[in-house]
């Protein structure tokens, strides 16, 4: 896994092997960065990484200068790594173990944007579960986006509040407003 781009770019970072994670490619984040940048100034916005795995996105959010990054995940292991690396790179990250589930009914701040990369296998009625529960929440501010990464074998076009989707090879970013 690489960032690339900010203040870390071309830095590698090894996760342990063990970590049940897919963490999403170069190409994707690309992609994806080049609409967000288009969209906020990231130096003035906060972060909410749901699913964070490697905390892959949340390194890519913080090299490019997002100063308030809370990044959420239950297993133990990737937890770890995040705080490890948060803390090596003197990123800010809050690291939480937490299901994420739990996290959406407990939270109370809100951020510019809810990112989730819930595991690609999630039976729909899970990924339906996340826009549901961020806005009945009213976790994103104004003019935020909810982003879901996943497959084109899960359709999220049917949601309320669904905006548009941006396909970058087996990886779809699903953007709520």
């Amino acid at each position: 896994m690489r960032i690339i781009s900010g203040k870390y770019k071309g830095k590698r970072l090894l996760a342990p092997k063990k970590l049940p994670v897919r963490p999403t490619t170069d190409f994707a984040k690309e992609g994806l960065f080049n609409i967000l940048e288009n969209h906020f100034y990231l130096q003035e916005i906060t972060v909410t990484d749901l699913f964070s795995g490697t905390g892959n996105i949340s390194y890519e959010f913080a090299s490019r200068g997002v100063k308030q990054i809370t990044a959420v995940d239950a297993y133990p292991g990737c937890v770890q790594f995040i705080h490890k690396t948060a803390e090596a790179l003197n990123f800010p990250i809050k690291v939480i173990k937490s299901d994420v589930f739990r996290f959406l009914q407990k939270v109370k701040t809100t951020s510019d944007i809810v990112f989730a990369d819930p595991p690609y296998d999630f039976p729909e009625e899970e990924f339906a579960k996340i826009p549901q529960m961020v806005f009945e929440n009213e976790l994103l501010e104004e003019d935020g986006f909810l982003i879901i990464e996943h497959s084109k074998h899960t359709r999220m076009d049917q949601l309320p509040r669904f905006a548009f989707e941006k396909k970058y090879g087996n990886c779809i970013f699903s953007f709520f407003e």
